[in-house]
């Protein structure tokens, strides 16, 4: 399944590294960044990741929660964001079913692995519907987020 700007975003539910359960419902009202990413502990997601972490400041000005999102498991995300200091959410989709939602898995990844998720950036509004998606085939590239922020700003 894909996700397309317009529409309205794929409803779920997640644990965060905290243990903590994310729901997107519980989220209207904010702006919401969706950061998918393969893997924890890998050099291109903790570039992306800590460059948002750098820049979190203007997404709090723009009224928006950024949430990463992994299969990887919640211990595993919890001392990556440990380790890289991340100051928002990293949420586990072990189970595979959001990033399949949301049209961000990878059938086959590197090494052999088997359902890894898609570099992937959706802002979605306060209303829940998608106004910006980028699913990307290349691991190795990253979000424009000169359009996400574009977006957000155009938004809040």
């Amino acid at each position: 399944m894909s996700v397309t700007v317009g529409q309205p975003a794929p409803h779920f539910h997640l644990f965060d590294s905290d243990k903590q359960e994310v729901d997107l419902d519980s989220l209207k009202g904010d702006n919401v960044v969706l950061l998918f990413f393969p893997l924890a502990f890998t050099s291109v997601c903790t570039k992306e990741l800590c460059s948002v972490r750098d820049n979190l400041a203007f997404y709090n000005g723009v009224n928006a929660k950024v949430f990463g999102i992994s299969v990887d498991s919640i211990f595993s995300l919890a001392k990556y964001k440990e380790e890289q200091k991340l100051n928002f959410p990293l949420l586990s989709d072990f189970n595979k079913e959001v990033s399949t939602s949301y049209g961000s898995l990878y059938e086959k990844f590197g090494f052999g692995m088997i359902g890894v998720s898609k570099r992937s950036a959706f802002v979605i509004d306060r209303e829940g519907v998608i106004r910006y998606a980028e699913v990307l085939d290349n691991a190795g590239l990253v979000p424009d987020f000169n359009m996400i922020n574009e977006t957000l700003e155009g938004i809040s």
